[in-house]
């Protein structure tokens, strides 16, 4: 197939990745401009330009595709299919149309459920047992077209956003290559409509979400911390001091006695924080400023907080 290839983060990498190594002629690939990045702000490509540079694939970056010119040159490509993934611009109607088999885009939730930007980290903070990535035909609407199948995977205890995404990321590449063969041998079924009644929302995170509210429950803020890690993490403070917390353990035990968000227990390599229900204990803390590190070697600094239950 001739393929036009729309995608930005890391996510969109091995899905494109896939699809150039199983042999599709991928005749163009369009990402979001390049952003000036971290500290020096110096100019960045993105990781789908990076990977298509790489693989000596034509790469394209407007803004948008609304503009007349940009229409055009999709035009030109005559592709039979445009593979969306995690592109993060609005696709026209005008362009849906353009490709022999219309747009399709790779989501990485189980559709109706969590459309929307932030699919991966609301499913864990909302205690989600399962996740996915569907194959879907795009429509105008946000993640409202009608789906071809999706693949699923449990939400297992110790994933946080960052590891669901890598793994959904490959899932998402599987399933591209599948459909894609599908349509190839005329096997692939018609898209299902999606129960608009059963939508939820994910909406973009907030670097805001990110302070910890101890008055809720200890699973609720464990959840928290995985759905926010890496990015926008959770921050708390403890005795006057600004904690990211990257990694806890609920604790089914409260204490009424001690206020919420107060220290309940601490010793050298312990430090457990009363919630509003039950209690959570600290697996890895970063300072401000400083780097990631277990609970132990921190709280050996820390004799001052030591508290016995």
């Amino acid at each position: 197939m001739r393929i036009i290839f729309c995608g930005t983060p890391d996510f969109s990498v091995p899905p494109l990745q896939q699809l150039h190594a199983s042999g599709h002629d991928i005749v163009a690939v369009f990402t979001q401009p390049d952003k000036a990045r971290g500290r020096g702000q110096k100019q960045q490509k993105t990781p789908v330009k990076q990977a298509a540079e790489d693989m000596g694939i034509t790469v394209h970056q407007p803004i948008g595709m609304k503009a007349t010119e940009t229409q055009q040159l999709i035009a030109n490509y005559q592709a039979d299919l445009m593979v969306v993934v995690a592109y993060g611009v609005i696709i026209p109607q005008a362009v849906l149309d353009l490709p022999r088999l219309g747009c399709w885009n790779i989501h990485a939730s189980l559709l109706p459920r969590w459309r929307g930007a932030a699919p991966i980290h609301r499913a864990i903070l909302a205690g989600d047992e399962e996740t996915g990535v569907c194959i879907m035909q795009m429509a105008a609407g946000l993640d409202t077209g009608p789906v071809y199948f999706c693949e699923k995977t449990s939400i297992r205890a110790e994933d946080n956003a960052g590891s669901l995404h890598d793994r959904l990321s490959v899932m998402g590449a599987d399933a591209i290559i599948k459909a894609v063969s599908m349509a190839d041998n005329n096997t692939l079924p018609s898209p299902q409509e999606q129960d608009d009644g059963q939508a939820t929302y994910a909406h973009k995170l907030k670097k805001s979400e990110s302070t910890i509210d101890w008055h809720q429950s200890a699973t609720d803020i464990e959840r928290q911390i995985r759905a926010f890690t890496p990015w926008p993490g959770s921050q708390t403070k403890i005795k006057g001091e600004t904690l990211k917390i990257w990694a806890a353990e609920v604790i089914t035990k409260s204490a009424k006695h001690i206020p919420i968000g107060d220290i309940a227990y601490a010793d050298k390599e312990t430090l457990v924080i009363n919630c509003g229900e039950h209690q959570l204990k600290l697996l890895e803390v970063q300072r401000a400023g400083k780097k990631r590190m277990a609970i132990g070697p921190f709280m050996r600094a820390k004799s001052d907080w030591y508290l016995n239950e």
